[in-house]
Order: C-alpha cells, then sequence, then structure tokens
C-alpha cells in the first residue's frame, strides 16, 4: 500500500504552499484513549503543527485534538505534545537532515491505516516569498491551459 493511503482524517494545505517537500514519513502516533475517539471523528487541526526531535524521540507539537464530547473527566488537553512512532534509523536520518539550516518536519496529513492513527510529516524547506507567488503562476497557467483545452475538444 502506498504512503498515505488510508481514511483521511485531516490535511495541511498551507504546508505545501510554505514549505519545498524534499521526503516523506509515515509515522504512528501516541494518542490517550479519549484522544483516539476525537480523530475518528475528525476533530483535528494540523494547521500551527510541526514536529521536533527531542531526546531521540520524535514529538509533535501544536496538533489539536478536540476534546471528546462524552469523555467528561478523562478527556486530555487539546494542544499537549504527542510522541511521533518511527524506526530508529529513519530517526537517525532525521536527525542528521535537520540539522542543515532551512529543514523542518511538518505534518503533512493524519490518516487511519488498518484500525491505526498515522501521520505523514515531510522533511520540508521553506519557501521564499516569491517562490512561493511563482508556484501560484505556475498553478494558475495549467489551470488556463486546461480550461483552453477543454473548450478547443468541445
Amino acid at each position: 500500500m502506498p504512503k498515505g493511503e488510508g481514511k483521511l482524517i485531516a490535511q495541511n494545505k498551507k504546508a505545501r504552499h510554505d514549505f519545498a517537500i524534499e521526503d516523506t514519513y509515515e509515522a504512528g502516533i501516541v494518542l490517550q484513549g479519549t484522544e483516539i475517539k476525537s480523530v475518528r471523528n475528525a476533530r483535528v487541526n494540523l494547521k500551527d503543527a510541526y514536529a521536533r526531535i527531542e531526546k531521540g524521540e520524535v514529538m509533535l507539537h501544536n496538533m489539536h485534538i478536540s476534546p471528546y464530547e462524552q469523555g467528561n473527566r478523562f478527556n486530555h488537553d487539546p494542544l499537549r505534545t504527542r510522541k511521533l512512532l518511527l524506526h530508529r534509523k529513519q530517526i537517525n536520518k532525521l536527525i542528521g537532515e535537520t540539522k542543515e539550516a532551512g529543514y523542518s518536519l511538518v505534518p503533512l496529513k493524519m490518516y487511519i491505516k488498518d484500525g491505526y492513527a498515522k501521520v505523514l510529516i515531510g522533511l520540508a524547506k521553506g519557501k521564499k516569498k516569491y517562490d512561493k507567488r511563482e508556484d501560484l503562476k505556475r498553478k494558475e497557467a495549467k489551470r488556463d491551459i486546461e480550461r483552453a483545452f477543454k473548450e478547443r475538444q468541445r
């Protein structure tokens, strides 16, 4: 099964706009009891989330998982730091790559695969403002070409 297949829960569309994604990794995520129930209800926001390597472990910061309605006192802190599960080789590779200036780890999407919550994280390099404008121009030109092609076929 290719990376990212499964029931899509949340997607970080802003990440591909703000960053150039060079490599992606599929990671499991450590969740508390009521968190997985909120994840299954798609009550997740990845917008401001980022991953960081701390003490040899990959931690996901600022990902918002809304409290579960029926969770009462067992509910969790919506913005708590969560551990990502990766193989040691992958973590070592990420440590080396994120040491370079300008690289960061950004969650791209969250999904359920084979009953487990997974996060697709990307090794990303920040784009400059002119790069973002260039991408928008390229996307607009492609859209215009496709529109003209459709008109011609009619």
